[in-house]
């Protein structure tokens, strides 16, 4: 019995010491990134034009993205014009992300070789900042536009179509998630008051 308690006591003890080490070592691996500020997943992400999570505000908020209306125009009963003119769109919004995600990753590169030199001072720091904030919001800005577009290419039915078939529930009392009791969730999402 003593052994059995000492075994366990043993194995708890590594547990608790590979737990902790895991919770003070989140970024272990990271210095070795060609960019510590971006993953090779994101590097490969922005350097295909890839909307990187820039458009959410835009795409959870009713605001189609091109790309997800081109990839369902059969079920959204797009028209030859709708398809034309979001495929356009499409085409030239992955030509500018990509070139404004070239420009972030060599912003995010300029600010780890700035650390990397040992000699960064706060000026130029915050220049490196500012630039790589900017490069940021002009792609972002490349993705959230095309959505604005794309919205006035639609009519309600499709806009609505889209947001079922993204798995988005755009009006919370249209029905009641599945486990959940109807009169609370009735009352919680407002409901009752419209």
């Amino acid at each position: 019995m003593t052994r059995l308690l000492a075994l366990l006591t043993a194995s708890v003890a590594a547990l608790s010491v590979a737990s902790a080490e895991e919770a003070h070592q989140p970024y272990k691996g990271f210095e070795a990134r060609e960019i510590t500020s971006l993953s090779d997943q994101d590097i490969e992400a922005l350097r295909q034009g890839a909307g990187w999570g820039l458009a959410l505000p835009a795409e959870l908020n009713g605001f189609p993205g091109p790309a997800h209306v081109l990839e369902l125009a059969d079920q959204l009963g797009l028209s030859a014009p709708q398809k034309q003119q979001v495929s356009s769109i499409v085409d030239a919004m992955r030509v500018d992300a990509i070139a404004k995600g070239e420009a972030l990753i060599e912003a995010e590169r300029k600010l780890d070789q700035g650390f990397r030199s040992g000699n960064l001072r706060e000026g130029e720091l915050k220049r490196l900042i500012e630039d790589a904030g900017a490069a940021r919001a002009e792609l972002r800005y490349v993705h959230l536009s095309r959505h604005l577009i794309t919205l006035e290419l639609l009519n309600a039915d499709q806009v609505a179509a889209y947001a079922v078939l993204r798995g988005y529930d755009l009006d919370p009392c249209a029905s009641v998630l599945e486990g959940h009791d109807a009169t609370m969730w009735r009352r919680h999402n407002g409901c009752d008051e419209q």
